[in-house]
Formats: C-alpha cells, structure tokens, sequence
C-alpha cells in the first residue's frame, strides 16, 4: 500500500501561555509579578513536533483528542494553518483541552504547569488504523502524559512497521517522577529513535537500571546511559542543548556541537530538533548529518517566543549549517 502522509504524529496538542522571563521565585500569599513577554501559542510536545516537520517540508498527520471547548477550536486552527492534517484530531464531548502554562527564568530553565484534560482519556482507539498503516514515519510524544496511549503503543507501533514505517518516541517528561521501569521496555522494542534530552536520558537509564538496594542507579554518565537504552532496542538521540547532541545505536557513539544561538525562548526547542531528525531521516541522510541538521533545527526554534514561531525551514537550517562550517 502506497504511503499518503510522510510523518503520523500522535499524542499531545494543547494551548502554551508562556510568560516570562521571571527572575525570582514564583510568589504565592496573593502577590503579582511582572514578567516582560507574555503569549498564546500552540503547545504539546506532539503538536510542536508535528508543526516543525509541515515547517520542513513534510506532509504530516496528527492524531490526538481535544475538548469541544474554544482551546480545543484554537488548536485544529492552528495545527490546519502550519500545514498539518487534522481529520484525525478527535472532539471529545465531556473532557476539556489541556491547557499548559510555561514560566520561563532568564538563565533558560523554565517551569511547565499542565491541566491534563483530555489528555487522560486520549487512547489508542483515537489513532485510526488507516493513518499508521499509510504513513512513512510515525513519531509518538508525551509518553507519560497518556497513559491509556502509552498502554497501547507497542501495538500500534508494531502495526505501522508491519506496513513499513518507521518509528519515533520523545518521552518527554515524567511528572511522576518514576520514569516506568520495566513498562517501556515493549514499546522501545518496536521503537527505531528514542529522542529524549540529557535529563530524560539519564533517568529512563537509572530507573531501567536500579543499584544493589533497588534505588534507581545514580552515577552513571550521559553517553552509558544511551548506551543502555540502545540495548533495549532503538537508536538513542540525546538533546544536549549548549552542548550539542549524540547519537548511540548499541555500538557506535557520534556526536554534533550545538550551532551558535541567542535564544530568546527554549520552548519546544527539543519538539523542532526531533522533526529535523526525523526530517533529514526521511530524506535519506546518513545519521551524522541527521544529527547536526536536527541541532541547527532546535537551536533556530529559539529565535523566537513560542514553540513554533521560528521553526526553521529546510533551506534556513541548511544555511546554519553552512554559516558554522558544515554541509549537507
């Protein structure tokens, strides 16, 4: 069967409300702070992702749940003006949309709040057997915000590689703190890229890998942590901001230096990185240029608020590169 879309995005869409930067802690007891910038932009990892692979030329699906509610009506309309399919973006009738608001701090750290909404209901029976099995690439993001999805992925991963797609995982976060130990394994099994950042390496790694006395293990370093993941079964590409980005495959380590940046928001720098990955996968770049390609793509995305404001295009990023020395 002939493939319709490149890229099939499942997971997280929801309203960003990014403030900031705040330089000193958040004040509760009825104070009001002021920040220099706020905005209303799309957000969700998934979302953003989706949004910087359209941006690059891509054509992509996204598969999710949103609320019959004016956030839910703000995100298709975004998500349909970057050039990103929607038929699949199911209403729910009971559940509200997500909504997040980011605190942003002037060193480039920043705080996440998230109502989860429909988040909470978003399964497998929203993601249509007909996209998995026509599309190219299929990338799944915010594992541990959809636990019903998160449930469900080896399966549908497993699916879409039967039917010769490829496939992708950003776990993004765990608000829980207990990063899954042992639940993963089966959907990194069917998973060719994990794409999670130096933090979420380390902890998918440690919580894999407890000590003698059962504790998640502590002292181990970034690159034996993909190394360790890559043993479970996919490709490990490691977002390393300043400090670049690395790549383990079980065997071999590569590495690429970050491009230069000013940022002005490193919001959904890591969800534009992963669409350059996946982008320069697609069109059949060897794996280091993916990786410097992917890196000139997040940096570029901080150039302005939001996490898809800037988002390069195929030609922006490859004039970064250019500009820093490299070719693609």
């Amino acid at each position: 069967m002939p493939h319709t879309f490149d890229l099939l995005v499942i997971g997280d869409a929801n309203p960003d409300i990014v403030l900031g930067p705040l330089d000193a802690p958040l004040a509760f007891g009825q104070r009001e702070q002021l920040v220099d910038t706020g905005l209303l932009t799309l957000g969700g990892s998934a979302a953003i992702m989706a949004c910087g692979a359209a941006r690059l030329g891509l054509e992509v699906a996204f598969a999710g749940r949103v609320g019959n509610d004016e956030a839910g009506r703000f995100i298709r309309t975004a998500l349909d003006a970057r050039g990103v399919n929607t038929d699949a973006l199911r209403v729910d009738p009971a559940l509200p949309t997500p909504l997040t608001v980011v605190v942003t701090r002037g060193d480039g750290d920043r705080t996440i709040l998230t109502s989860p909404g429909t988040l909470s209901a978003t399964g497998p029976d929203d993601v249509p057997e007909a996209l998995l099995t026509s599309s190219r690439h299929v990338h799944a993001a915010s594992y541990f915000l959809l636990p019903k999805l998160a449930g469900a992925l080896p399966e549908l991963l497993a699916t879409a590689r039967a039917h010769g797609a490829t496939t992708s995982l950003d776990t993004n976060d765990d608000p829980s703190g207990t990063w899954a130990p042992g639940r993963i394994d089966a959907t990194l099994a069917v998973t060719d890229f994990l794409l999670p950042n130096a933090r979420e390496a380390l902890a998918l790694a440690a919580a894999a890998a407890p000590d003698a006395t059962g504790s998640p293990a502590t002292a181990i370093t970034l690159e034996a942590a993909a190394g360790a993941l890559a043993a479970r079964g996919p490709r490990v590409v490691v977002k390393n901001g300043a400090d670049g980005a690395l790549v383990h495959d079980g065997r071999t380590l590569l590495r690429t230096p970050s491009i230069p940046a000013r940022p002005l928001d490193t919001v959904g720098a890591g969800d534009s990185f992963d669409a350059g990955f996946i982008a320069a996968f697609l069109r059949g770049l060897p794996t280091a240029e993916a990786l410097a390609f992917a890196a000139a793509c997040g940096a570029l995305s901080t150039r302005a608020h939001g996490g898809t404001t800037a988002q390069p295009t195929w030609d922006e990023a490859g004039t970064a590169l250019a500009r820093d020395g490299k070719n693609l």
